[in-house]
């Protein structure tokens, strides 16, 4: 008889790479029969996969932080008493970070604890999609984890967890990842079957998780100076103009639509999302829109995160990613002056319900501003920065904490901009311009006449804010260890994120990171 570990999550993160002995106390007992894909109880484990991916995704702390604070598009400002955590955030942007900063140790900890529930259901004879399901999402952690620290922590289903877990590196890891996504593949859910599946692991979440493999195999073989294989870039071209083809997707109404609390049925482009139904059974999101509201807008916030003025001046005018009148749906204030409340909130901010002007809590207009620094002082604390909202609050389940806002992992135009930048690195500009102006016609911004390298990844930027891109983009096209606004030219170490100290301590097969 083999035992399900019924465990918490925490106990998953903490046994998947250590050697510590179990708490048999924290062990339950069950035949296979009773987990098999046949008797359902498969089906819940599975639900427990992707349960656990919310953590580190949908959480502002973790793969949020670790992408975005660390790149041109995110800063976490000291203000005055306020979001100061010991420098936690500061180190993030200013790339000062180490061993022991809790953000990169969640991060590393809760992704390995995708992969760990990911294998074991893989030991109760799941059915052949339910197997597929969970080697996918399996890969698709494995691919952050390989991503921002080269190494990715293993075991086999059904393996000793008091045993040090195995480590692949680099190319290798990531050829694993594209074997496992391709091997299951063909038993995955079609999106076409039902818009429903997006919200599982499908075929298309796979060739978008193959694609973002060919395109990076440079870069996790040399991050200092990648390169880039004609014949991944075909591939690349390839599983594109597969879903290109497929006509499932288009561009939505409005770009806010695939964010908003109704993007399950609103969106148009959404190809992998993590379904949160509101008031029930969600993620953490919200907390990404309380980190950067001030506490008297609605909903009220905890006046923290902003973007850059640098970054935001990549945008012109008339492009609706800047910021629009959104609907704010059920329970949400009329908003009768059709203020901007998605996008980037700049300027003097307004009452949603009277639209009267709002104050700070020194009765000062609360007037954003472009400037920010990352330590702030006197009168300005609760002013500074741009604050930027990407998914429109659900004001009907905001106060549960569930919201029903579906959480993003991969839309269409990211499926057209990789294409344009495979065609980009063949020297195939011709080919590679019109799907650029795709995008950008559909966020009511001119075409381009041409474009480059640097033109496409301000593209990106413009596109995917605050989606968890940016890192890997800026690295991929050799811009990550450039300054910006509040951070200085730095070391190719932070080209990777350290291994935690505390799992260097208990797996001796996990190195330090060089340099650190």
């Amino acid at each position: 008889m083999k035992h399900l570990k019924i465990i918490t999550l925490l106990s998953g993160i903490l046994l998947w790479t250590g050697c510590t002995k179990l708490d048999e106390k924290l062990q339950g007992e069950a035949t296979n029969e009773q987990v098999s894909g046949s008797s359902g109880s498969a089906e819940a484990l599975l639900r427990g996969v992707y349960n656990a991916m919310r953590l580190p995704y949908q959480s502002n702390d973790q793969v949020f932080a670790l992408s975005e604070m660390s790149t041109d598009e995110l800063i976490a400002p000291t203000r005055g008493g306020d979001w100061d955590d010991n420098g936690v955030w500061r180190v993030l942007h200013s790339h000062q970070w180490d061993g022991d900063n809790i953000h990169i140790r969640d991060a590393f900890n809760n992704l390995g604890g995708v992969v760990y529930t990911a294998t074991d259901i893989l030991q109760f004879n799941p059915s052949t999609q339910q197997a597929a399901e969970a080697r996918f999402l399996r890969a698709f952690a494995m691919f952050s984890i390989l991503d921002f620290f080269d190494q990715v922590p293993y075991r086999d289903p059904g393996e000793q967890v008091t045993e040090a877990a195995r480590v692949r590196t680099g190319t290798a890891a990531l050829d694993y990842i594209i074997s496992e996504v391709n091997e299951v593949m063909p038993n995955l859910p079609d999106v076409a079957t039902a818009r429903a599946n997006i919200t599982k692991a499908n075929k298309d979440a796979a060739r978008v998780l193959l694609m973002k493999c060919y395109l990076n195999k440079g870069v996790f073989a040399n991050r200092a100076t990648p390169t880039f294989d004609n014949t991944d870039l075909a591939k690349v071209v390839t599983l594109a103009d597969e879903i290109i083809n497929s006509g499932q997707y288009t561009f939505s109404a409005s770009y806010f639509d695939n964010f908003s609390p109704t993007n399950g049925s609103l969106s148009k482009e959404n190809i992998f999302t993590a379904e949160n139904i509101g008031g029930v059974d969600a993620g953490g999101l919200n907390a990404i829109w309380h980190t950067v509201m001030h506490y008297n807008q609605a909903p009220p916030g905890w006046n923290g995160w902003a973007t850059l003025s640098d970054f935001y001046n990549k945008f012109t005018a008339n492009d609706v990613r800047r910021g629009v009148a959104y609907p704010t749906g059920t329970g949400g204030p009329a908003n009768p002056g059709k203020r901007v409340n998605v996008g980037f909130l700049v300027g003097q901010q307004y009452n949603l319900t009277t639209d009267e002007p709002l104050q700070d809590r020194t009765g000062a207009p609360l007037i954003f501003t472009p400037e920010v620094s990352s330590i702030e002082t006197g009168n300005n604390l609760e002013v500074t920065g741009i604050r930027v909202l990407k998914y429109s609050p659900d004001y009907a389940n905001d106060g549960s904490g569930k919201v029903d806002n579906d959480f993003v992992y991969y839309r269409y135009p990211d499926v057209l901009l990789m294409k344009a930048e495979a065609l980009l690195r063949q020297s195939n500009a011709a080919g590679a311009l019109p799907l650029v102006n795709q995008v950008r016609t559909a966020r009511g911004v001119a075409a381009l006449t041409s474009v480059d390298l640097d033109e496409l990844l301000d593209e990106r930027g413009r596109e995917f804010y605050w989606e968890c891109s940016r890192r890997l983009d800026l690295v991929r096209f050799g811009k990550f260890l450039q300054p910006w606004q509040e951070k200085p030219t730095d070391a190719p170490r932070n080209l990777l994120f350290p291994i935690p100290n505390q799992q260097l301590a208990v797996n001796a097969n996990l190195k330090r990171n060089p340099g650190y």
